[in-house]
């Protein structure tokens, strides 16, 4: 493997499983010292212990990223343990109820909304004044192929995933100058624990046929674009909606 991460530090939020248990543990193998935030602190061990397994540096962490203080005391502890940061995938979110939008939860819009975007927000609010501080970084939101399109019965997360899109490419606008750069993936329906514990095997066969593959992604794919646009290879990639969607969007 590559080895693109030597001596980079890197959070990656929702790192405890799924998509973002496969990107660290790709940039633990090319270099990277990982913080592996997760909101449940045994899975983000879990997690950790593969990485330092794979020979790589790494530190579980448990944090709520939809407590903005919570998310300023990760990125603290990222520098103090590490030194310094110079790479973050704001991964962690979740799903939210299903239902019409006239009968949407508001406990759920807000619960939805406070941690895909709001979360991702905060995320990038302390992680780029720390890669500022650095000499420069990477940064990659973990949008959906449901930042582009709509889906019945998700208003909240259909609307967190295109807001998540506005504030990473206003993001990196702002900071492309400082050299930080701010990418968005949009991955379709992979398979991940939130689709696995919460669906059956006919509805996860239905969402297999959407895809003009025939399946659902794998973790890994949604890895290797988001660290290639972590890395360096990427230089003059910022601000941009990368898809990994087995065709989804082109139907």
């Amino acid at each position: 493997m590559r080895r693109d991460f030597e001596d980079r530090v890197a959070i990656v939020t929702g790192g405890g499983s799924g998509i973002g248990e496969a990107i660290a543990l790709e940039l633990g193998c090319a270099g990277a010292e990982v913080i592996v935030a997760d909101l449940e602190p045994d899975a983000a061990e879990r997690v950790a212990a593969r990485v330092r397994d794979a020979g790589a540096r790494a530190h579980a962490y448990a944090v709520d990223v939809a407590d903005a203080a919570a998310v300023e005391k990760m990125v603290d502890f990222a520098v103090e343990t590490s030194g310094a940061l110079h790479l973050a995938v704001n991964n962690a979110g979740i799903g939210g109820a299903s239902a019409p939008t006239a009968d949407y939860p508001l406990d759920s819009w807000r619960h939805v909304i406070d941690v895909n975007l709001h979360g991702v927000f905060y995320g990038m609010k302390y992680q780029i004044a720390a890669m500022l501080k650095s000499g420069g970084g990477s940064i990659v939101n973990m949008s959906s192929i449901l930042g582009s399109v709509g889906f019945a019965n998700a208003c909240a997360y259909v609307a967190a995933k295109h807001a998540l899109l506005g504030l990473t490419r206003t993001a990196a606008m702002e900071y492309a100058a400082q050299g930080v750069r701010i990418n968005a993936v949009g991955p379709a329906f992979i398979d991940t624990p939130l689709l696995s514990k919460n669906l059956d095997q006919a509805m996860l066969d239905q969402l297999a046929a959407l895809h003009p593959v025939g399946r659902i992604g794998r973790p890994e794919e949604v890895s290797a674009l988001t660290c290639f646009l972590l890395s360096d290879r990427a230089s003059f990639i910022t601000g941009s909606y990368h898809l990994v969607d087995g065709g989804y969007t082109s139907r």
